[in-house]
């Protein structure tokens, strides 16, 4: 069984930033892809951005320029950098990876972590 584990959501007035962390913990073999998703009331969940093993990286339009996905392998630990935050960026975020053992490649979610931007 694989956990991920997000920190770093919080209250941050507009025009601040914030950086989320998530580490993955537990039956790891390897990790591919990793990503962030976020969700609003009444909203589909959407990519916010992925990063594969490897380092390159996808970033949905409404965050290219102000949000940097980044990963430590050696940590199985995927970070986001929310810089220039907008009250639209209001949602809970959550972490997933497609995480490997020896046999299978398993997609995991973390519980999520609220990020509020206030104006």
């Amino acid at each position: 069984q694989v956990q991920l584990v997000e920190s770093g959501g919080g209250l941050v007035q507009a025009g601040g930033s914030l950086r989320l962390s998530c580490a993955a913990s537990g039956r790891i073999f390897s990790i591919d892809a990793m990503g962030w998703y976020r969700q609003t009331p009444g909203k589909q969940r959407e990519l916010v951005a992925t990063i594969t093993s490897s380092g390159s990286t996808n970033l949905a339009d409404s965050v290219e320029g102000r949000f940097t996905i980044s990963r430590d392998n050696a940590k199985n630990t995927v970070y986001l950098q929310m810089n220039n935050l907008k009250p639209e960026d209001t949602a809970v975020y959550y972490c997933n990876a497609n995480v490997r053992d020896a046999d299978y490649t398993i997609n995991y979610w973390g519980k999520g972590t609220l990020v509020t931007v206030s104006s």
